[in-house]
Formats: structure tokens, sequence, C-alpha cells
């Protein structure tokens, strides 16, 4: 039988806690995912890497799109 969240003892962590699971989690799995982009994929991924590179300010941080999120959710 697969773990549940209670069986691993996750319905016990706070809600900050479980989110930075989750986002470990996403993360774990979207590494697994890369080698299995297409060319195509893998090729815009180095094109978005490379503008971050040249322009660092241009953009948001991940910090900034996750408070915009919360502050969304809150209300």
């Amino acid at each position: 039988m697969a773990p549940t969240i209670s069986s691993l003892g996750l319905d016990k962590l706070s809600r900050e806690e479980r989110l930075a699971i989750a986002q470990d989690l996403w993360d774990s799995v979207a590494a697994e995912g890369l080698s299995q982009l297409s060319n195509e994929r893998k090729d815009e991924l180095l094109r978005r890497s490379e503008d971050v590179d040249r322009d660092p300010d241009d953009g948001v941080t991940w910090e900034e799109v996750q408070a915009k999120a919360r502050a969304l959710y809150r209300s």
C-alpha cells in the first residue's frame, strides 16, 4: 500500500512545513523529468536561462511570485 499523509505523519506538520515538503517533492519530480524533455523544450529552457544571466533584474523572483500567490489566497 502506498504511504499516506497520515501514515507518514505529515498531517501533524504546520502548513508552512507541508508546503516546503510539497515544494521539495515537486522539485525532485521535475528534476527527473528534465531528461525526458524534447530538444525543443530543452533549448527553450536554455534560452530563458541565458536571458536571466544577461539581465537578472528583469522579471520577478520566486519569492515575489509566492508572496503574490499567498496574498491572493488570503483575499
